[in-house]
């Protein structure tokens, strides 16, 4: 049995859809690897479209990271922030 999708298999799915909004989500799944709560649960400023960067909050941990310093959304992995750039030891 196959756990995955296929490059070509998603551009299928893309073909298909009715509508941008599912278009969109079927490829924020596929490029970002996220969750479908994760993707469903994005806000515009979570994505920097200067950088080519999308910030995932990590739903299925429940966990509300920020950055000490100007309070944007951080996710596990961020070393710096998206925000303000200050380095990020210690997230709140």
């Amino acid at each position: 049995m196959k756990a995955y999708v296929e490059p070509d298999e998603v551009t299928l799915m893309e073909r298909v859809t009715t509508n941008l909004r599912d278009r969109l989500l079927i490829r924020l799944l596929f490029h970002l690897g996220c969750r479908i709560s994760e993707a469903l649960a994005l806000k515009v400023e979570d994505v920097d479209f200067k950088r080519g960067t999308v910030s995932i909050i990590h739903l299925k941990r429940r966990l509300k990271l920020s950055c000490p310093n100007c309070g944007a959304r951080l996710s596990l992995s961020h070393t710096f922030c998206p925000g303000c750039g200050v380095k990020i030891d210690e997230a709140n």
